[in-house]
């Protein structure tokens, strides 16, 4: 990975509880909030200014852009949920455009890792019991606000103990 350890802590404070929020919620109710797509991209909105080099910051609000086109012609095709293409549009402003196939890789084994998590936990009574609400369990298709959350979580967690894909 490519992203300095210092960006990383400047944006993992901030962006770790917004990640956390995404999951849950996509667990609970199988929608990411609009509300907190809109709270992540602001974080990098200001706490960018301060983290990524002045030079680079709009290439990656150009990478949102690139990216939100992306997921919704994805989600018109019907392969990924609106909230998932937000998101996924939000949260690629904190990856440098040099960290692409890190980031690709470190998503492909999160979401493998999410996936069977959450197939496991769902087949556990006892877990269930404990989450009966949670719509995730009795609908077909996969939470991936857990995975994308997860993603933007490990990446800055790695980046900021300068971890290496």
């Amino acid at each position: 990975m490519t992203i300095p350890a210092s960006q990383a802590l400047w944006f993992l404070p901030f962006a770790l509880p917004i990640c956390i929020w995404v999951a849950w919620s996509d667990l609970k109710f199988m929608k990411i909030p609009n509300k907190a797509v809109y709270t992540l991209l602001a974080v990098f909105l200001v706490v960018g200014l301060i983290a990524v080099p002045l030079a680079e910051y709009p290439w990656r609000l150009l990478q949102v852009v690139v990216v939100l086109v992306i997921g919704f012609v994805l989600n018109m095709a019907g392969l990924i949920g609106a909230g998932d293409a937000k998101f996924a549009a939000a949260m690629s402003a904190f990856f440098p455009r040099s960290d692409l196939s890190p980031a690709l890789i470190l998503f492909g084994v999160v979401l493998l890792a999410a996936f069977a998590t959450h197939r496991a936990f769902r087949a556990m009574p006892a877990w269930r019991a404990r989450t009966p609400d949670w719509k995730s369990w009795t609908v077909r298709d996969f939470p991936m606000g857990l995975a994308l959350g997860g993603t933007l979580a490990f990446y800055l967690i790695l980046g900021a103990v300068g971890g290496v894909l």
